[in-house]
């Protein structure tokens, strides 16, 4: 009788510890949203809240190293008085089997409305269930990578 109930608590404490993945990739899908919504609200701090002290922003093969270091690239996009240069937003969206790591990937529109990179971003869950970005890249968008809808950068 105790080998059965050991086994039933033992089970029930599995299924407990088990992680929700199509939560968390809800989760993270809100996370690389609201971190694009910074760009439109002209908010660098909000910005800045998404991404981890030890991050890494890969920048063209020119890495910027740390929160303080993306800080300081990132602040010229971020001039109150003019509006967003370019939008994001997650095409692809997926987690690890831990759930504790999350990948966005999708398209870069700038100012007019055409696709003009696409971007690739690592998410780390941290302790309180926050998520933050630990590495981001950008690059070069495929030849007839179009918007799948016709949001423009501040909208």
């Amino acid at each position: 009788m105790r080998t059965i109930t050991l086994l039933l608590l033992l089970a029930t404490f599995s299924a407990q510890a088990q992680v929700d993945l199509e939560q968390r990739r809800a989760e993270v899908t809100r996370a690389e949203k609201a971190f694009a919504q910074t760009m439109a609200d002209r908010s660098f701090e909000a910005f800045m809240s998404h991404i981890a002290d030890d991050a890494v922003f890969l920048n063209g093969g020119q890495p910027l190293r740390g929160k303080q270091a993306i800080a300081a690239h990132w602040q010229q996009f971020f001039k109150a008085d003019t509006p967003a240069p370019f939008a994001w937003g997650p095409d692809l969206v997926d987690v690890t089997g831990s759930g504790d790591l999350g990948y966005t990937e999708g398209r870069v529109v700038g100012a007019e409305g055409a696709v003009i990179a696409r971007f690739v971003s690592t998410w780390r869950r941290d302790s309180d269930g926050s998520w933050r970005i630990v590495f981001d890249n950008g690059g070069c968008a495929c030849p007839g990578d179009v918007p799948k809808n016709d949001a423009k950068p501040g909208e």
